[in-house]
């Protein structure tokens, strides 16, 4: 038995109802994963509203790290014992263990800690696409980055930094703003402070940015599109403000020739081979150390539905866990 969190409706962080549920075992191209700690995102606010609707109930929750217990027909890259970590559909991770497909879960090496493992997968891997699998960006390019202080932001901070890119970011408080610069970014703008559009375009000369990674979605979508350079990227990546509304595409002609993408991070990885040497990369920027995972917010699973107000009212930075 295990205990799982579990929504049975759409709703408010009150659906969350934990449930002791029979594990099993493992089927051809499965394992059984006992858990240490799991990963919050607002994708698993985005599912819990419905937003992404999804057939009830349903536990939640993408990542976790932890123990392999067992490993079915067909698993060659994990073992029983093995340390792993995984940024996975279905969701699921909100739970003590579990039975789920092996293919995206991975192996975590012993200098990478339990909670370290879980709190990286998903904002990890989500950065090491938008950097090196959305749209060519050289070093000394400018990028642009949304909530920058957040569990993402933080990671992609140091990755542009490690790799000699330019990050200008945003964030809604000065002390947030301080976080992701002595992360790696060169600049970060109070948005509620300033009039940020018009600071992007000061701080590049007039130009613009050459890429901009967009999460926060409704919000910032317009300034967002008036920050990049002619032929610049936008790569609206999330909804935390809300979806963007529908906008005419011909905007893009006017404003530059501009691009604009909407990528999710379970394309990229969906096949096995391919997300395991996404991982790999992830794994070894933290291991030599150019990338620390920030965990600043730790609960109790079953204190799942305080975690997810606390994300929603924006009073989280780094990355936050749910401990077993």
């Amino acid at each position: 038995m295990a205990t799982t969190m579990i929504i049975a409706e759409h709703g408010g962080p009150e659906m969350f109802k934990p449930e002791d549920r029979e594990i099993g075992e493992p089927g051809a191209g499965e394992i059984r994963i006992r858990h240490e700690a799991a990963g919050l995102n607002f994708i698993d606010v985005y599912q819990r509203t419905g937003l992404y609707p999804m057939e009830l109930p349903h536990a939640l929750g993408m990542e976790a790290a932890g123990v392999v217990e067992a490993v079915g027909e067909g698993v060659t890259h994990l073992k029983e014992g093995d340390r792993a970590a995984y940024a996975s559909a279905p969701p699921g991770a909100y739970c003590e263990a579990r039975v789920m497909p092996a293919a995206q879960v991975c192996k975590l090496p012993d200098a990478i800690s339990f909670e370290e493992g879980a709190a990286m997968m998903l904002k990890g891997l989500t950065v090491q696409y938008l950097f090196h699998r959305t749209t060519p960006i050289s070093k000394g390019d400018t990028v642009l980055f949304h909530a920058a202080a957040g569990g993402v932001g933080l990671i992609a901070c140091q990755w542009a930094r490690d790799e000699g890119i330019r990050l200008i970011g945003t964030a809604g408080t000065d002390e947030k703003c301080r976080l992701a610069e002595e992360h790696g970014a060169e600049t970060c703008i109070n948005y509620r402070d300033e009039d940020w559009p018009a600071r992007v375009r000061e701080l590049t000369d007039g130009k613009g940015v050459h890429v901009v990674m967009d999460a926060v979605g409704k919000d910032t979508f317009e300034g967002s599109l008036n920050s990049l350079r002619p032929l610049g990227m936008m790569i609206s990546f999330g909804n935390a403000s809300g979806p963007v509304p529908p906008f005419n595409i011909a905007e893009l002609g006017g404003k530059g020739s501009l691009k604009i993408t909407r990528p999710t991070l379970f394309t990229h990885i969906a096949d096995h081979a391919t997300c395991q040497e996404m991982a790999g990369m992830l794994m070894s920027k933290v291991e030599s150390g150019a990338v620390k995972i920030r965990i600043d917010q730790r609960f109790p699973l079953t204190d799942v539905a305080e975690a997810h107000r606390t994300l929603e009212a924006r009073k989280t930075t780094g990355s936050t866990v749910l401990t077993m």
